[in-house]
């Protein structure tokens, strides 16, 4: 990315920013490459990059392979979702909403309905007893008095 002019970079910005999407078409992919040619973090290939250490064993594209795999291992094959995902009443709306939002329906019922459902929802937080995290640590401070960790040798 250091490489790339700030002219570039103008012009592979407005490109995301117009074409907003999570598969790219191979057009945009090649667009995205040469103008910036050695980004792996994206879903970009790095088609056309010319990085003088491109005859080193793990190669760009497999790097660039093997970061998309762990990208979407970790989501356990789950449609990439934003906090904007979870937003349908955002103009304009999301390309994919979240899993559990439903479709914004602009109706003023409609609209006191999604609210009244937002309102009874349950608060984030967790649901455990709150006695665990006092007894927790005092049973670890407890077992201290009890067994000395450091003892004293007498030579």
């Amino acid at each position: 990315m250091e490489e790339s002019t700030l002219e570039q970079k103008l012009h592979a910005l407005t490109h995301i920013l117009t074409c907003p999407t999570i598969s790219p078409p191979l057009q945009s992919q090649l667009f995205i490459s040469t103008q910036i040619p050695c980004f792996l973090n994206w879903d970009f290939p790095p088609i056309l990059c010319n990085k003088p250490n491109s005859h080193a064993f793990p190669s760009l594209h497999l790097q660039w392979g093997f970061s998309l795999f762990l990208k979407r291992v970790s989501r356990l094959g789950l449609p990439e979702t934003s906090w904007r995902s979870k937003c349908p009443y955002t103009q304009p709306p999301p390309l994919i909403l979240a899993k559990g939002v439903d479709e914004a329906q602009w109706g003023d019922a409609q609209k006191t309905e999604y609210l009244r459902k937002r309102l009874r929802r349950k608060r984030l937080g967790s649901d455990i007893n709150p006695l665990i995290p006092i007894l927790i640590p005092d049973a670890l401070l407890f077992s201290l008095l009890l067994f000395n960790p450091f003892p004293l040798k007498d030579d």
